[in-house]
């Protein structure tokens, strides 16, 4: 495996719908400093990938109206490295895009795909499974994912049933892939033992994943190839501009992992966190002895326990008789909302957009 032929493509195109109203339209979360370390989560990401190549050889898959923002955070990376995507058609046809583009650079691309917007405290631990992933790839007809022991019943994960024995490298076959299942499922997967979390934390040749797509997603393939000429010259932009919104939304899961017969995981204790809800925020975040997490010192709370505040620079908090909320304030927007039931907020600001209130 050589380093020259490695690709990173780190997915920034989301809005972050889960931590409205701190994650908006204009400004979706992985463009914010929402861990208060002076850095956005997609610079954490990016710097995350340096040590593994140069920055010419990562890519940013985001919405066309994110490129100005991707440039802000990231101004090292080359203008032909921001892959804008003229339509939001899920992970499925951004992911066979950015696979098209890298095979046409070099027929010998190992591809790395990552989300902008996750944490990994144990950096040194991820590269070396990156490293293992890239090596299995390199040497096997294969599609890897990266898998995350669970923690905890999270409905808001995909799990992987790992099939034994253990293979070369650390890696297990991939028996079967299950979207976001019901509490009691969860608890069963993690009382079974050989489910993972899906991290969303892919690597695979670009040969072996176009190839997939051709067999079982092949409409997204002949809509991104019509002219595959077109790729990494100055028509690129409007070719894709044309094509691209044609391609089926569907996320890579549904459309690659789930169908494909060569698919392997590798597990990775990384200390990882998605970070895709307020719920994971507190979780990841110190609290104080009444299990809360505040952002700011101006608050004065009675009898407040497991919660989350986070309030901007002049704004006083004073709370009483509170168990498991998020208090949310961003200046436009309040939300009091309860922590158990978090699931809904996407669905809240859905409506309020339907309404038309900001």
């Amino acid at each position: 495996m050589k380093r020259e032929n490695t690709y990173i493509a780190i997915m920034a195109g989301g809005v972050g719908s889960r931590f409205w109203p701190y994650s908006r339209e204009m400004r979706p979360k992985q463009f914010l400093d929402i861990l208060n370390v002076g850095k956005s989560l997609i610079r954490l990401t990016f710097e995350r990938f340096l040590n593994l190549v140069d920055a010419d050889h990562i890519f940013i898959l985001t919405n066309e109206k994110y490129r100005a923002l991707v440039k802000e955070h990231l101004p090292e990376i080359p203008n032909e490295n921001i892959i804008g995507e003229p339509s939001r058609n899920n992970t499925a046809p951004c992911i066979a895009y950015t696979a098209l583009k890298l095979h046409n650079l070099n027929p010998e691309a190992n591809m790395v795909v990552a989300p902008s917007d996750h944490v990994i405290l144990k950096e040194t631990e991820f590269l070396n499974k990156i490293k293992s992933a890239l090596q299995f790839a390199d040497e096997n007809e294969a599609l890897l994912t990266l898998g995350i022991e669970p923690s905890r019943p999270d409905t808001g994960y995909g799990y992987i049933k790992r099939e034994g024995p253990e293979l070369k490298l650390g890696s297990y076959k991939v028996e079967r892939f299950t979207e976001k299942p019901d509490k009691q499922t969860a608890q069963s997967f993690l009382d079974e033992g050989s489910y993972l979390w899906n991290a969303g934390i892919f690597i695979w040749k670009t040969k072996n994943i176009i190839a997939s797509f051709q067999q079982n997603a092949n409409q997204i393939i002949e809509t991104l190839t019509e002219d595959i000429s077109q790729l990494n010259t100055e028509g690129e932009t409007e070719y894709i501009k044309r094509v691209y919104p044609n391609t089926e939304s569907i996320s890579i899961d549904y459309a690659i992992l789930e169908k494909a017969k060569n698919v392997y995981t590798i597990p990775a204790d990384i200390a990882w966190s998605d970070l895709g809800t307020w719920n994971s925020l507190h979780a990841y975040l110190d609290k104080d002895d009444n299990g809360n997490v505040i952002s700011k010192n101006s608050t004065l709370l009675f009898d407040v326990k497991n919660s989350l505040v986070k309030l901007p620079e002049g704004k006083m908090l004073v709370a009483k008789d509170l168990e498991g909320y998020f208090i949310i304030d961003d200046g436009q927007v309040l939300l009091i909302y309860p922590k158990e039931e978090e699931q809904a907020i996407k669905q809240v600001r859905q409506s309020i957009d339907d309404q038309n209130f900001l």
